[in-house]
């Protein structure tokens, strides 16, 4: 959101994305760079532009890959990231209901509580990663962590 801010927000898809939030998710990522949103090369976004410059820095056009950490310091094994990941409860209808999802581990299930802590199984099925390659804004199980013990970031 914070480079979306500084975007035109016109969603003219001179860059090839479909909309600026998009265009915003992946020059979070690295797979595009500032220039190629032609309208902020325009006098009147000038100000945008330097602040995307600054905000990205060096960073600009360095793929980063999306990492979900689980602090097993912090985390208490409550369970409430395996009930509310919406993967979860899509292929585990038992979650729906906040209950655990089935076991053994359905293979696009993201997490499960063992041994007292949350696991993070399967990163390829989250949701902000599509098989068609477009990212979801989801932090799901980042928000609703009572101990904070979740953190979403790219590196």
């Amino acid at each position: 959101m914070e480079l979306y801010k500084f975007l035109p927000k016109t969603n003219c898809k001179k860059c090839g994305k479909p909309t600026c939030m998009a265009f915003a998710l992946d020059l979070l990522q690295g797979k595009v760079k500032i220039d190629d949103c032609t309208p902020l090369l325009e006098p009147k976004y000038k100000k945008n532009y330097d602040a995307l410059k600054d905000l990205i820095g060096s960073e600009e056009g360095k793929e980063k890959e999306l990492k979900i950490d689980v602090d097993t310091e912090l985390c208490d094994g409550c369970g409430i990231c395996v009930t509310i990941c919406p993967v979860n409860a899509r292929y585990s209808p038992p979650t729906l209901s906040g209950k655990a999802p089935d076991y053994p581990p359905e293979k696009h299930q993201l997490f499960q509580v063992k041994d007292g802590k949350c696991e993070l199984l399967a990163i390829k099925y989250c949701r902000r990663i599509e098989a068609e390659g477009r990212e979801r804004e989801c932090r799901v199980c980042e928000t609703y962590c009572p101990r904070e013990a979740i953190k979403i970031d790219y590196v």
